[in-house]
């Protein structure tokens, strides 16, 4: 994998997807630098979560390349996912653990992380008062926040991010836009799949359109 010292930039290039005989995607291309983020936009059924999943190297593609900061992700999987933060439709949250316990528990598998940066990550998102309450306990729209929680616990130059706002209130939509904006200033990269136009500059903003 290159060397974190090459800047964030992520790149897909001629990008086919089939399911069974048909083409979800076909001939997929796009470049996205440090403080940019590339919005997915499409009707349902376009290819947008697909799309998403294939880029993190969840899904194999039929043909296609997709680089980050200029080398093939495939020929370092692992290095590659140690500077990706992902929130799909499955928020991956465990029921019986509190907001706290879940980011402490998670997002330690990947790297060291304190229960103080667990607690301030929940505050951010604004779910300090809710930290220590069980997830299963928890509206869908808090449940969100705290998956979010996790990205900003990773600390990743990279969020690819399916629907990140869905069962949000209109306050918890503003906030991600807040949270999406500063991690583009710090020189971050974001692919994010919405219906809903971002709270962006127009000059920290790309779209790629599919259907």
């Amino acid at each position: 994998m290159t060397t974190p010292s090459r800047p964030p930039h992520l790149a897909g290039h001629d990008l086919h997807l089939w399911r069974g005989d048909r083409a979800v995607f076909s001939g997929i291309g796009f470049e996205v630098a440090a403080g940019v983020c590339l919005q997915v936009t499409g009707p349902n059924g376009a290819g947008k979560t697909s799309l998403l999943r294939a880029l993190c190297g969840l899904l194999p593609l039929e043909r296609g390349r997709v680089q980050w900061r200029g080398a093939e992700v495939h020929a370092d999987l692992g290095a590659f996912h140690a500077e990706l933060a992902y929130l799909g439709h499955d928020i991956g949250l465990k029921s019986d653990l509190t907001a706290v316990e879940n980011l402490y528990y998670e997002v330690g598998l990947r790297r060291r992380v304190d229960r103080a940066a667990a607690t301030a990550a929940l505050e951010q998102v604004g779910l300090g008062p809710a930290m220590h309450q069980d997830i299963r306990h928890m509206s869908a729209g808090q449940k969100r926040r705290v998956a979010f929680a996790r990205v900003l616990l990773c600390a990743c130059p990279l969020w690819i991010l399916d629907e990140p706002t869905s069962n949000l209130d209109a306050a918890g939509q503003a906030l991600i836009g807040t949270l999406l904006a500063a991690h583009l200033r710090a020189g971050g990269v974001a692919v994010v799949a919405t219906h809903q136009a971002l709270p962006l500059p127009a000059e920290s903003l790309r779209s790629l359109v599919l259907g």
